[in-house]
């Protein structure tokens, strides 16, 4: 059975194999009707994160939005009863891997309710699951959710800190793939300063010159669209980060790019702080995502994020944190 391209450490790096464990569920017919006196806003969010960042762990989604990690398992536990979740668990060279959330049967009955179409206009089928824990990416899509569930988790410790905005691969696709097609865009904010920012998250297996080609739609989606969210690259090791730091900074230079990296190495449970270098001539100090807001001072939120009529429910960016307890919608 072939392996899953993985980072030597962090998010996806033990997993081996492209299978996986789901957790049993009785087998029954599940009454959406009767959801609508169990399911909370925080459960609808949930389900509406699901189907935007296609896996989301335990952990992950304990940190966005449950007091603690038991609070969480109890609910999702009782979630996946009800077909709202499903759940796997990846094999792993050692120990055991937690649990990985996606979009239930039920939860997309719901969120196709919600939004007055058929489940199948959501692009949900009952294979969603295990097309999702046999993908060659999930360790490259976790990545990219771990990095960005820790910085929206950031204002439930810190307030005025978060992301206001965390769009998925597939809505940057929606919004801009005749363009750029980042593996995600988010916005940094910290009090006043804010950071528009798109996300290249570098797993090591693609070609330095497959990176640099990217460089080009970035600097002609700004000026296509006269706006300047900043570039940020991670990568999985400091040597890869090394490596494309040479083989980048005169293209960005030359593209006028606001663009900084990092690695695994430093991004582990706090990404906000000071682990991104500006990629620029002479210069490897590292900093935060704060201070690089307050330097590239010229940054712009992306174009295209306000809602068309081409919009549903379901296309509309989904706040990075749930509503706060007592929200009736």
């Amino acid at each position: 059975m072939p392996a899953l391209p993985r980072p030597a450490s962090g998010p996806g790096s033990r997993y081996t194999a492209r299978a996986a464990t789901s957790r049993p569920r009785p087998v029954r017919h599940t009454d959406v009707a009767a959801l609508a006196r169990i399911l909370t806003p925080r459960d609808l969010w949930l389900a509406k994160m699901l189907h935007e960042h296609r896996v989301l762990t335990t952990h992950q989604i304990a940190s966005l939005a449950y007091a603690s990690l038991r609070s969480a398992q109890r609910r999702l536990r009782t979630l996946h009863h009800h077909g709202v979740l499903d759940s796997f668990r990846p094999l792993t060279q050692t120990g055991s891997a937690p649990e990985h959330y996606t979009l239930g049967p039920a939860g997309a009955a719901v969120l196709a309710a919600h939004a007055g179409c058929d489940v199948s206009d959501l692009g949900w089928r009952p294979s969603h699951t295990g097309r999702i824990a046999y993908s060659p990416s999930l360790g490259h899509d976790l990545g990219v959710n771990e990095l960005l569930s820790h910085l929206a988790a950031r204002a439930r410790t810190a307030p005025g800190t978060g992301l206001d905005v965390w769009l998925s691969e597939r809505s940057c696709a929606r919004r801009w793939g005749d363009i750029v097609r980042p593996d995600a865009y988010a916005e940094w904010r910290d009090g006043d300063a804010l950071l528009p920012f798109f996300l290249e998250y570098d797993t090591g297996s693609q070609p330095l010159s497959r990176v640099e080609a990217k460089l080009a739609g970035y600097a002609a989606f700004s000026t296509a669209t006269n706006t300047r969210p900043a570039l940020l690259l991670h990568t999985r090791t400091q040597s890869r980060d090394q490596a494309l730091r040479r083989r980048l900074a005169a293209p960005a230079r030359e593209l006028g790019l606001n663009m900084a990296t990092s690695s695994a190495d430093f991004t582990t449970s706090s990404p906000w702080g000071p682990w991104w270098s500006p990629l620029q001539a002479g210069d490897t100090s590292r900093t935060t995502l704060t201070k690089l807001a307050t330097r590239w001072l010229h940054l712009g939120p992306a174009a295209g994020l306000e809602p068309t009529d081409a919009d549903t429910a379901l296309t509309l960016p989904v706040p990075p944190l749930p509503p706060a307890p007592g929200a009736t919608g």
